[in-house]
């Protein structure tokens, strides 16, 4: 990198730095505001923290990677704007009516405790060993590439650049996390969003100017046709294709888009944050705007970067080398070190928020459920701690990832998609019918893990099961979007019927919790939350993604 670029990227870094500083010393007196921002946060704030903390490795290296080996196939996943509307139209006055802090609180007043539990355990395990473990190990690799350092030398000692970068990006990152809680994570966002959209919008101009224009993009890329006839720039895939058939992509992109966007502690906590419900739902509005964009900003620069690679104006080592190979080879000086700082925007940001959430479900869950009589301020620093110990497991766990990375990032999507079933239908039925038991509710999420950890078990150990095998019929002979949708109906199909031979929960204990039972007060406030204006603009937001559709079918 150029001096101008280090000087760019300096200057990204010190902002960071004076927004820590400035919310260090706005002090949390209580968990409300460590965990929540004192439920105060803006539109603003929420929009961009529901979209910087999406945005982490799985696009900078997976979605512009998929771009560049399969065209427009993972685009399904990025144009949820919908689902994100749907959680502000749809789950904000339940999750507002709760004044719950957690997922799983939430399921503790619609069911039982032990499905509070149950979802607790399942959500920090997987963001651990998920989420956290693959944005580190990507966040490594990506920056050894960017920076081109292969070793740093240290005290006579030749030091793997990746281990560098790694773990510098999770203790920087732990470091504002712990000592700002929820704010930090919250109004970094604001400052990482438009730093990371300007970086990743020139790199796909300038793509699409060195390889001469849209058209010429779309008509390398049409030529690349499968075996079933389906070109990269195909959104619908044949339903015998083996990775992407339309018969699974669509409803099974959904149950994944469902769980995550209005189910998930991850993304959900930035809109239990806000100051009320008109901020809340309308945080929901700007960020499925800003949701539009990563296809744009990541897969079609991954696109851009195959036909660079099929012209012989760019050398790929590899697809998910993409987008790092056009920053490196396509940015003029200055513009490099904004496009880093928006790479390390996205990967902080993502880290942080899972960091907190993570944090939140151990303290608020776990610890105050067995300790309930302490103060608001050992929360906060029993919540500190938790922070700490979940960045230590993050590095930890990095030797792990650089031996097995590569093959548990293959499998990420696979492991949502054998998590979201289960939740999804417990979340979905619990909110829509008052009729589902609280025994339903605990053995829905059972059933559903139980179900899709078998398949994820006996992925890895293949080997050992044979073709003609029951196990085999059962578990693995089916495409991995339409089990997903197999085992969502299963889970639908067994609470229905357990909700039928078991005791329904009290009304009176989920009043407002689910559709039709909330109180006349509760609908009008519901109504006064929204204008006009919301409703047009979330029209706007479907609209463009039907468009979308319509232009990539």
């Amino acid at each position: 990198m150029a001096s101008l670029d280090w000087i760019v990227l300096g200057l990204f870094v010190l902002a960071l730095v004076g927004i820590v500083i400035w919310v260090i010393r706005k002090k949390d007196k209580n968990t409300t505001d460590y965990f929540l921002a004192g439920r105060d946060a803006t539109w603003i704030a929420i929009g961009a923290s529901i979209f910087a903390s999406n945005i982490g490795s799985e696009h900078l290296v997976g979605l512009a990677g998929a771009g560049a080996e399969s065209g427009m196939a993972m685009a399904h996943w990025e144009m949820h704007g919908w689902m994100i509307l749907m959680l502000g139209w749809l789950f904000v006055p339940f999750y507002s009516r709760s004044k719950v802090f957690t997922m799983p609180e939430f399921l503790e007043r619609r069911y039982n405790s032990q499905a509070r539990s149950f979802l607790s355990i399942i959500s920090l395990v997987s963001y651990i060993l998920t989420k956290v473990a693959v944005t580190v190990y990507a966040g490594g690799v990506v920056f050894k590439d960017v920076f081109d350092i292969d070793f740093i030398t240290f005290w006579g000692y030749n030091i793997d650049f990746f281990w560098v970068s790694a773990i510098g990006l999770v203790v920087l990152t732990g470091l504002y996390t712990t000592f700002g809680g929820m704010k930090a994570v919250l109004y970094t966002s604001v400052l990482q969003t438009p730093i990371l959209l300007i970086g990743s919008i020139a790199v796909l101009v300038l793509g699409l100017i060195k390889i001469g224009g849209w058209n010429e993009m779309m008509e390398i890329c049409r030529a690349n046709v499968t075996v079933h006839g389906d070109s990269m720039t195909s959104l619908m895939r044949s339903p015998k294709d083996i990775d992407f058939p339309w018969t699974g992509v669509i409803l099974g992109s959904a149950i994944i888009g469902f769980w995550y966007w209005c189910t998930d502690q991850f993304i959900v906590q930035r809109v239990l944050s806000g100051r009320d419900m008109k901020q809340a739902r309308r945080g929901t509005i700007f960020g499925a705007y800003l949701k539009l964009t990563p296809v744009f900003i990541f897969l079609i620069p991954g696109m851009i970067a195959y036909a660079l690679n099929q012209k012989g104006l760019l050398s790929l080592s590899s697809n998910d080398a993409a987008f790092s190979t056009m920053v490196k080879e396509l940015l003029p000086i200055g513009f490099k070190g904004v496009v880093i700082g928006g790479i390390l925007a996205a990967l902080m940001s993502s880290l942080a928020s899972l960091f907190n959430s993570s944090a939140m479900l151990f303290t608020i869950d776990f610890y105050q459920k067995y300790k309930p009589n302490k103060s608001e301020k050992h929360y906060v620093t029993v919540g500190r701690i938790a922070t700490v110990v979940i960045v230590m497991l993050g590095i930890a766990w990095i030797p792990v990832m650089k031996g097995l990375g590569k093959v548990l990032y293959e499998y990420l999507q696979d492991v949502q998609s054998l998590l979201a079933p289960g939740i999804a239908a417990v979340f979905l039925l619990g909110v829509v019918s008052k009729r589902t038991t609280p025994a339903a509710g605990i053995w829905g999420l059972v059933i559903g893990f139980t179900l899709g950890m078998t398949r994820l078990g006996l992925n890895v150990f293949s080997g050992s099961v044979g073709e003609d095998s029951l196990l085999y019929s059962i578990f693995l002979s089916h495409n991995w979007l339409h089990y997903e949708i197999y085992l969502f109906f299963v889970v639908i199909a067994s609470m229905v019927v357990i909700s039928y031979f078991t005791k329904k929960k009290d009304p009176a204990l989920i009043a407002g919790l689910t559709m039709g039972s909330a109180s006349a007060a509760q609908r009008a406030e519901t109504r006064e939350s929204y204008n006009y204006w919301d409703i047009i603009n979330s029209v706007i937001i479907i609209t463009i993604i039907l468009v979308f559709y319509a232009y990539f079918w």
